[in-house]
């Protein structure tokens, strides 16, 4: 699957952001980038979010804003009759621009200057950007301009947490990110059976040394650690939603050592695994 780049300009040239609802059974794995900045706020759903090279859980009023290039995707499993629901809002390097030449809105400046890295904002459930950023998508061109215009206002007085690590780097181009999306996509669909070295080294034709190089340059990690992130993501979710055992877990999680599952597990979380489930499960 290619990376999904996508040019505002195709889509609607009477438009200087463009904005829309997605609502859909579950959010489906597409790790894609785009030359525009990225506003997504989870209006229902929960699963995890990949960003550059952190991989995390969301849930509903998860709000973050992607800056250009930074490759992401959220993934969720359909669990009930509602359908998973985000809103998002896209807009070009050249509109935030043009935005800082109003003295006005010089405030903004500060808040796309820490956006390099992605920002995850503090919002609560039913905080009344909910309903700006429900205005915007339902509203004329007017309206939804000064109402865009409120809710970045409004950000620059939130806490916000930069979500990848200082020192990820994204690749650039098309090709390796073709290439690492096909990568991508074998540790999520089979994490939790045998993960091998050499067939994800076989997905883009390198050797295993020349792979190990690629992935660490591409994602700022090593392979084997991101597939343990992977893991150990899922495994916190069974901790809080299940009763299963720790030794279980792990091995539903892809680990073949519950001893090897701990040490990884204590060294991602600073907890153990029982300690977890305690601190989250009352």
């Amino acid at each position: 699957m290619k990376p999904k780049l996508e040019q505002l300009t195709h889509r609607n040239n009477n438009r200087s952001f463009f904005s829309y609802e997605v609502s859909v059974a579950s959010f489906e794995f597409l790790w894609h980038y785009h030359p525009e900045y990225e506003l997504t706020y989870i209006v229902k759903g929960k699963g995890k979010r990949l960003v550059g090279d952190v991989y995390e859980k969301f849930q509903e009023g998860d709000l973050v804003l992607i800056p250009p290039l930074l490759p992401h995707t959220w993934v969720s499993e359909k669990k009930g009759k509602e359908n998973c629901r985000a809103i998002v809002i896209q807009f070009s390097i050249d509109f935030v621009a043009q935005l800082f030449q109003f003295p006005e809105l010089t405030s903004l400046k500060k808040l796309f200057a820490n956006a390099d890295r992605g920002l995850q904002f503090a919002i609560p459930k039913k905080h009344d950007l909910l309903l700006l950023l429900q205005k915007i998508v339902q509203n004329n061109e007017l309206v939804s301009f000064t109402l865009l215009l409120q809710v970045l206002q409004q950000l620059t007085a939130k806490k916000a947490a930069p979500i990848v690590s200082v020192n990820y780097k994204p690749m650039k181009g098309n090709e390796n990110q073709q290439r690492i999306n096909k990568v991508f996509q074998y540790v999520q669909k089979e994490f939790a059976e045998h993960i091998s070295l050499k067939k994800a080294a076989s997905l883009i034709h390198l050797s295993e040394s020349a792979f190990c190089k690629f992935f660490k340059r591409a994602s700022g990690k090593t392979f084997s650690d991101y597939t343990n992130e992977i893991r150990i993501a899922y495994a916190c979710q069974l901790l809080i939603e299940s009763d299963t055992s720790i030794s279980e877990i792990a091995y539903n999680s892809g680990f073949d050592s519950n001893t090897y599952f701990n040490r990884v597990f204590l060294r991602k979380k600073k907890l153990r695994p029982l300690e977890y489930r305690k601190m989250y499960v009352r």
